[in-house]
């Protein structure tokens, strides 16, 4: 039998802008259930980086550290993936794999997103290793070597310019991107990158490194790492279930949830933070999303309950107008306990 629990947010993904949105939320005094179905988008990296007072740490310790911060509030984290969402009154129910349901007065999407990668064997295999793609995320870690860049979309030439600060070593291969223009080709000759045409047909790989890349036509460039730019796409099922539109990204690199600074969605109810919604985020920028995401999600059911009580000081008293009352200002608190907080 389908379980239903009502609390005041549901987010679903427990990345960075998940647990930040829950622990921001939890500490304004909501209920708060998280619905993570592990999958953060960089598993595959060894360490986090650019994260101020963690630098280096490994994806799922900075994970187990931040569901820790949460849960210190009260926030419920449900291990399951959300399959879909529906509107009951001015709750959303948010379906789980396993048939329970979970309602919220609000819902914080903070699933992330996917990297699809150029169809070139032995790319996936690498991936996060010495197949990158953000020199940011990675680049230090590459920084002196043989650096070749797949084209694989219109961002190619900024991305070599990119590795280009981190290596004097880097070449460009044509792959599937488009011509570069004129004033992209005078670029790539003044920073001294090798341009190659023809397509890739495999990444080399001996003794667990990568060595290098074939060429369709049989030619072998030795390397040491390969930079790749993803099509990232969001995971928005549940939000395109509800009712939302996925859009194209600015930058076309994939498809993002659009959403305005403080995360709100075209959806009433919904925001987004993290790579849902900002596919080049990182984990700081995510987190830092996610707070933002949190504070706005708080101040929009203050408004709420604010009005409610307005109205009903306006009114002459009835049982309708006190139950509203109590209902939107303290949900289950109204029968003397706190809502389950308990780890799912």
């Amino acid at each position: 039998m389908p379980t239903h629990t009502d609390h005041d947010v549901v987010v679903i993904g427990g990345g960075a802008a998940g647990l930040s949105a829950a622990t921001a939320l939890a500490r304004s005094m909501r209920s708060v259930v998280v619905v993570d179905a592990g999958e953060p988008r960089n598993a595959r990296a060894a360490a986090t980086h650019n994260v101020l007072g963690r630098e280096g740490t490994a994806p799922a310790d900075l994970l187990r550290l931040a569901r820790a911060d949460a849960e210190r509030y009260g926030v419920r984290i449900t291990v399951g993936r959300a399959t879909a969402a529906t509107r009951q009154g001015d709750r959303i129910a948010v379906s789980l794999e396993d048939g329970s349901r979970l309602r919220g007065r609000r819902l914080v999407l903070a699933s992330g997103a996917v990297d699809e990668l150029p169809d070139v064997p032995g790319l996936r295999e690498r991936w996060g290793r010495d197949v990158v793609h953000c020199p940011y995320c990675h680049g230090w870690e590459v920084r002196g070597q043989r650096i070749g860049v797949l084209g694989s979309g219109a961002m190619a030439v900024h991305q070599v310019l990119l590795f280009r600060q981190l290596s004097d070593d880097v070449t460009l291969f044509r792959h599937t991107m488009p011509e570069p223009s004129d004033e992209e080709w005078e670029r790539l000759a003044a920073r001294g990158i090798r341009v190659v045409e023809g397509p890739v047909a495999r990444v080399l790989v001996d003794d667990d490194r990568l060595t290098g890349v074939e060429l369709d036509d049989g030619h072998v460039f030795p390397l040491d790492a390969v930079a790749v730019q993803t099509r990232v796409v969001a995971r928005a099922d549940v939000f395109e279930h509800l009712g939302g539109e996925v859009a194209e990204h600015p930058s076309g690199m994939g498809r993002h949830v659009p959403a305005d600074p403080t995360g709100r969605t075209a959806l009433p109810g919904v925001w987004a933070a993290g790579n849902v919604t900002d596919i080049g985020a990182q984990v700081m920028s995510s987190a830092a999303a996610g707070v933002m995401a949190g504070a706005a999600v708080n101040m929009d059911l203050i408004e709420e309950q604010t009005a409610a009580v307005v109205r009903a000081r306006r009114e002459p008293f009835s049982p309708e107008a006190e139950r509203e009352v109590t209902e939107r200002v303290l949900g289950d608190r109204r029968h003397g306990f706190e809502p389950a907080r308990d780890r799912a």
